[in-house]
């Protein structure tokens, strides 16, 4: 295992509250190194941190660890089963089909006008 590796492994199981769920796998092309990150869909919250500061703080982390070895590392974090992101996707995917029709918006846009118009 690699440093890199092991200093994200390190760093992710100290924010989380199940770290047997925290699995890191690294692999190396021409572009650099690209650690993928999966942890439990619980803990997910604690990794991207408020408006993703977080997460953006273990990248630049990261990229100082492998400036130090002279590589240039991402991270990617995987979105995990039942995470909130994919029932977000799930239901608005699900209001995008009763989406009301043309003729039922300019219907009850209709009302609408009806109603603020004062006799």
């Amino acid at each position: 295992m690699e440093f890199d590796q092991k200093f994200l492994e390190y760093v992710v199981k100290g924010l989380v509250d199940t770290p047997d769920a925290v699995k890191v796998q690294r692999t190396v092309d021409e572009m650099g190194v690209l650690l993928t990150l999966d942890v439990d869909a619980a803990d997910m919250g604690k990794i991207i941190g408020r408006s993703g500061n977080t997460a953006k703080a273990i990248r630049t982390l990261l990229r100082v660890v492998g400036m130090k070895n002279n590589s240039r590392v991402n991270l990617k974090i995987n979105e995990p089963e039942g995470g909130l992101r994919s029932q977000e996707a799930a239901s608005a995917a699900a209001s995008e089909t009763a989406a009301p029709t043309p003729s039922e918006v300019s219907k009850s846009l209709d009302e609408a006008m009806a109603d603020l118009k004062m006799d």
